[in-house]
């Protein structure tokens, strides 16, 4: 098994929810910083954890844990703007990750936990075989229509069918993605041709975007989140 580095990505200064890497997150001191350092910690399997940022007081956050496996990154600020394309990053990597496989996450997915990390590592090194990476998702069996007409079912066969009989759909949700570094160098992305489908239930994958997000999940993590 490769090596599995965390690649962590936090730029400073965000736009829907101010300060929403740090600010105090159900009352937890550091937030969404500070869980999600805590999460990846607990997995054995990950080797290093790369916090890419270029605010000092994640620096700060990610430092005051004082654990060798963690490394800072000192982002370009050309790559921390809030115009800064996925794709832009995507093709940094290969400048601080020389080798092994990267988990690319986010701290704005607080309950993808150690627990969840932990099982996607070993079924991405168990598919291996058939599959060349690997990305949650949330499975949709909900009607879907274009400006047009229906995208998921067949109005000609049945004009209302069972939810349970429509072809799921997959949202890509973020949580995780998990590729070889040399994906990164050939292809440019953070994904394969051919990723294993990770399914995170929606609780699982709820993803803090805007400021109704952070707090829903603050009643949420009070609920079910723990470190």
């Amino acid at each position: 098994m490769s090596k599995v580095v965390a690649f962590l990505p936090m730029r400073k200064g965000s736009q829907r929810v101010k300060n929403k890497n740090i600010k105090d997150f159900a009352g937890v001191k550091g937030g969404l910083t500070f869980i999600k350092i805590s999460q990846l910690l607990k997995v054995k399997k990950i080797d290093k954890i790369i916090v890419s940022t270029n605010d000092e007081e994640v620096k700060n956050i990610a430092l005051s844990f004082g654990n060798k496996r963690i490394f800072i990154n000192d982002r370009p600020d050309h790559l921390a703007s809030s115009t800064t394309s996925t794709d832009s990053l995507i093709k940094y990597v290969p400048n601080i990750i020389e080798n092994g496989t990267v988990l690319w996450t986010h701290v704005t997915s607080p309950f993808v936990n150690e627990k969840l990390y932990d099982d996607m590592i070993e079924l991405y090194f168990n598919n291996l075989d058939k599959a060349d990476s690997l990305m949650s998702v949330t499975k949709i069996q909900k009607f879907f229509w274009s400006k047009e007409k229906p995208i998921n079912y067949d109005k000609s066969k049945e004009k209302w069918p069972r939810t349970q009989t429509i072809e799921p759909i997959y949202e890509i949700n973020s949580g995780a993605f998990m590729a070889d570094i040399e994906i990164y160098k050939s292809l440019n992305d953070r994904v394969g041709r051919r990723p294993f489908l990770y399914e995170l239930s929606e609780k699982q994958a709820f993803d803090i975007d805007w400021q109704d997000d952070f707090e829903i999940a603050e009643i949420l993590w009070s609920k079910y989140g723990k470190l």
